[in-house]
């Protein structure tokens, strides 16, 4: 089962499970699916978080929301407003921690290492690294923090 944070035309938001993202899609395509507060079938996808499981308690897999189609998205449905605000509260703090720093791709988890020894000059970085790598890092010593996604129009 799916559990879809949904929202209508008018930005009602609302929940509803599915037995998969198959069943919402042709849910929605023959208009069974209705906002409880408008009647509206025109509704889409809003912005979800997978739900993890935990581990020793029989885990199930994480159930994960497909990201929506751009025909599938009213234009002025794309996010609730809560959402909208979540969304300008990351970006600009993705924007403020990469302001004057270094994108340094792939070559992140090389470049901290550099730096942390006085390998390299000390400066603002970001790029990639794998889970594994960035515990290896913080493990190291070496303090390391996500940034937030860079923005995207359809999440």
């Amino acid at each position: 089962m799916i559990r879809y944070t949904l929202a209508c035309e008018a930005g009602h938001g609302f929940e509803s499970w599915f037995p998969s993202s198959d069943s919402y899609d042709d849910q929605v395509a023959r208009g069974f699916v209705t906002c409880p507060v408008c009647g509206s079938a025109r509704v889409g996808k809003g912005m979800m978080a997978p739900a993890i499981a935990r581990s020793g308690r029989g885990a199930e897999a994480p159930a994960v929301a497909t990201p929506p189609q751009p025909a599938e998205v009213v234009p002025q449905l794309a996010t609730t407003e809560p959402e909208q605000r979540l969304r300008a509260l990351m970006q600009a703090l993705r924007a403020e921690a990469t302001k004057g720093a270094d994108d340094v791709g792939p070559r992140f988890p090389e470049e901290a290492r550099r730096m942390h020894y006085g390998e390299a000059e000390t400066r603002a970085i970001y790029g990639q690294a794998s889970l594994d790598e960035a515990r290896a890092l913080l493990d190291e010593g070496i303090a390391v923090a996500p940034l937030p996604p860079a923005p995207d129009e359809r999440h």
